[in-house]
Formats: C-alpha cells, sequence, structure tokens
C-alpha cells in the first residue's frame, strides 16, 4: 500500500484532524493520489446531523463504484458513534474511532505485528489524554488562511448534542506549541485562524489559571501574525478580558461568533445550555459596544423537541432586536444516544423547515442592512486566492477592482453591495 487520498467531512477541528493524519502517512512513506487511484481511502466523518451521516454512505458508495480495488478506512466522529454500522457497509475494510485515531499510520501499514485488517478500532473516548492537530492550510479551498486547532473535545452536556461522546473530554494544546505554530504560520500567511470544538475553555485543564485571552495575549506579543481572528467561542467564554482584547489590538479580526441555538428561554433549559438569553444578550452587546463595526454571528437551530409557535416566535424576537450580523441556522436533527432524541415530543419535520426558513430570511436581512453600512468605509482586508476576492476583518467578501495578488493585507474603499457580499470603489480617473 503506496498511495492514499483523504477526505474530511464537517467542522474545522475534523478538518484538522485530517491534516495531522495525512502528515502522519506521508511521514511513513504514503505517497498522496487522487480519490479513484488512491490504495488507500481515509473519510474522516462527521455525525453531528443524520445529513453528515449520509454524506458519508454516499462518499463510501462513490469510492466503491470509482475505485473498487481501494481499501476504505472511515475514521472521526461517526466511526466513533457508530462502528458496527459502518463496517457492516461493503467495501469498508477498517472503522477507526476518535480513539484510535493517533494509530492509524500502525493499523493500515500492519506495524507491530498486529494483525488489523478488518478491525473496529474504537474504544473509550473519556480516555483520551492525547491531543491530534495538524495545520489545515487549504481549508475550503481558501490557501490564504489556515485554521489551527488548538483544542478539543467538550465538557458540556447539551441535550442535543453527539459531540462530547466522539470527542471526550477538553483537551487543550500546550501553549508553547500553539506559538511555535503560529510564528511558522505568520512567516508565509496574514492571517491566522484559532478553532477549537470548544474554543473558550482553551487551558482550563492545563493548570496554572490559563485562559483564552492569556494565550491570545501572548500569540500577539510573541509572533509576526499579522491578524488574529477567532472561530467560535461559547458566549460565556468571551469574558470582558477577552472582548477588550480583541477591540484594542488591530491585530484582532473583529469578529464575534457565538453559538446561540434559541432565545427562548424555556427551550434553552431543555437543551440544558449553560446560560440564560439575559446572559447572552450581556455578551452579544458588550461586544457591540466595544466593536461598532464588529462581525457578530451565532449558531441557531429550529425545532427541537417540544418547542411550540410561541416558543419559536420568542426565539424569532430575541434575535431580530439583537445586532446580528449573520446567523448558521440549522434544522434539529434526532442524534442517537442524546435525551433529546428520546423525547416524545418531536417537531413534524415541515414545521422544522418552515421555522429555519423564517430564521435564514431574517439574518438575510440583518446581513443585507450590515452590509449597507459598509458602504463609503475603508475596510482592511486579506486578499484571498479566489481571483479579485478578498476577507476583510469583520468577514464579509469583498470584490475588488482590480486583482491583487493573494495572502496581503490592505486596505479598500468598499463602494458598494453584491448580492453576497461588498464591492470595491472603483479607482478615480486622473
Amino acid at each position: 500500500m503506496g498511495t492514499f487520498f483523504i477526505q474530511s467531512f464537517g467542522c474545522r477541528a475534523t478538518q484538522a484532524d485530517g491534516a495531522a493524519i495525512e502528515s502522519s502517512l506521508v511521514g511513513n512513506g504514503l505517497e498522496r493520489a487522487a480519490r479513484n487511484q488512491a490504495d488507500l481511502v481515509i473519510l474522516n466523518t462527521c455525525t453531528v446531523t443524520s445529513a453528515a451521516d449520509e454524506d458519508v454512505r454516499h462518499a463510501i458508495s462513490r469510492v466503491r463504484r470509482e475505485n473498487p480495488s481501494a481499501r476504505i478506512l472511515v475514521t472521526g466522529c461517526y466511526a466513533q458513534r457508530a462502528p458496527a454500522e459502518l463496517a457492516a457497509l461493503p467495501g469498508v475494510t477498517w472503522v477507526v474511532g476518535n480513539s484510535h485515531k493517533t494509530e492509524i499510520s500502525q493499523i493500515v501499514l500492519g506495524q507491530g505485528g498486529t494483525p488489523y485488517h478488518g478491525q473496529i478500532r474504537v474504544g473509550d473516548i473519556f480516555a483520551q489524554q492525547e491531543f491530534l492537530a495538524g495545520v489545515v492550510e487549504d481549508a475550503a479551498g481558501d490557501r490564504t488562511r489556515p485554521n489551527l486547532k488548538i483544542q478539543d473535545g467538550c465538557g458540556n452536556r447539551c441535550s442535543f448534542c453527539i459531540i462530547p461522546y466522539v470527542r471526550g473530554r477538553s483537551r487543550s494544546a500546550q501553549p508553547d506549541w500553539v506559538v511555535a505554530q503560529v510564528r511558522n504560520l505568520a512567516e508565509r500567511y496574514r492571517e491566522v485562524v484559532l478553532s477549537g470544538i470548544n474554543l473558550g475553555r482553551w487551558g482550563r485543564e492545563l493548570g496554572g489559571g490559563q485562559r483564552l485571552a492569556g494565550l491570545v495575549r501572548c500569540l500577539l506579543a510573541e509572533t509576526a501574525v499579522e491578524r488574529l481572528r477567532l472561530s467560535s467561542v461559547e458566549p460565556m467564554d468571551f469574558s470582558d478580558d477577552l472582548l477588550e482584547l480583541m477591540a484594542s489590538s488591530p491585530r484582532m479580526a473583529r469578529h464575534v461568533h457565538a453559538p446561540l441555538q434559541t432565545g427562548s428561554d424555556s427551550v434553552l433549559r431543555r437543551m440544558r445550555r449553560k446560560y440564560r438569553p439575559r446572559h447572552y444578550e450581556d455578551r452579544i452587546l458588550k461586544a457591540r459596544a466595544l466593536m461598532p463595526d464588529a462581525a457578530i454571528g451565532a449558531d441557531v437551530m429550529t425545532g427541537f423537541p417540544g418547542e411550540t409557535e410561541e416558543e419559536f416566535e420568542e426565539n424569532r424576537r430575541f434575535i431580530a432586536h439583537l445586532p446580528f450580523t449573520y446567523l448558521h441556522v440549522f434544522t434539529y436533527s434526532e442524534r442517537p444516544g442524546t435525551p433529546a432524541a428520546a423525547a416524545t415530543d418531536q417537531v413534524p419535520m415541515p414545521v422544522r423547515k418552515d421555522r429555519n426558513r423564517v430564521l435564514r430570511e431574517l439574518a438575510a436581512a440583518k446581513n443585507l442592512e450590515f452590509r449597507r453600512r459598509m458602504v463609503g468605509r475603508t475596510l482592511s482586508v486579506v486578499t484571498l486566492e479566489q481571483e479579485g476576492m478578498a476577507l476583510s476583518g469583520n468577514y464579509l467578501k469583498v470584490e475588488l477592482a482590480a486583482a491583487r495578488d493573494p495572502n496581503r493585507i490592505l486596505d479598500v474603499a468598499i463602494g458598494g453591495v453584491t448580492a453576497g457580499g461588498l464591492s470595491e470603489s472603483a479607482p478615480a480617473v486622473v
């Protein structure tokens, strides 16, 4: 077995795991190849929704059709959650859970004299102590904004979420490792994105009172990174210290993403979220006061079990009055093994989807209002690999008036609104 192809599904953390697996395989002498030519195809999976599971099953069928001689290894969150289900699918050679991801090179190469062929390798994810991460330098085809995973796992037990059971307890990358990685990336890239499953919990288990704000302060002091962006952070982890640091440093992207799920107090309680709407509102209004032009986004869910019309309307009103600039709207999806999946008052799927539509329309209106506010302003952007495109510090796509080299930070004057972003003002004719 000399060649491999790896496909990662889902979140930034899964992408980072895939990068680490790829690095390990290359280090053990395997070479990258196209999916239809590789000896080994690795599917690094997500399981956050039923649709994510379906995508993986379709991918397995596609590999069997395009490359019938390939061995297929399925790993990641779906593999951790339902290994027997995946092992029963035609063409699957190995199923390796997140608990054993660090052993994938040994498994496929048969090192150590262990006959791994055909085995399921899944263990207790809560016993996992290792931190697996590689730098994702081409996330979503964008090779100018590398993603660095610095935290994994989650200690929360939201009633709808399967992630703690497939990712395990919260684990943090060591600060020296993070500094070294960002220092290295800063030599080649203008912007670096920090991510994690529960990013705001970084450092808690390391001792010494370490917190995300302290790490960010250290990165700004000890590396030359021009722009640092945080991915999703739970609302109550957006401390005053962190928000004030983001607002005070010109090297921090003005971008706050805080998962909400719902603005209904009663639904939040059934979700077992650790804050109430008033707490969430306080953090968002604090962020807006400190950073008037920041992007402020949230994950929201429609159709949670038992969600009444009154509760949904409470959620819609709450979202409407807060200064969001975009939303990621999800339709509730039952995850086997979670308390919410066992609820008897499931909301009919057509109702879930209709509520999803309502919130997406609200989000689109808020985003358009935000973009219109930027016309006539000058924004700092990083140029993307996609020719003629850039991304602003406050998370808006900008069509450039003239192409620039990718991977540059520059100031551009905003002249108008496009279908999904902004456009740079045309240069003045002399």
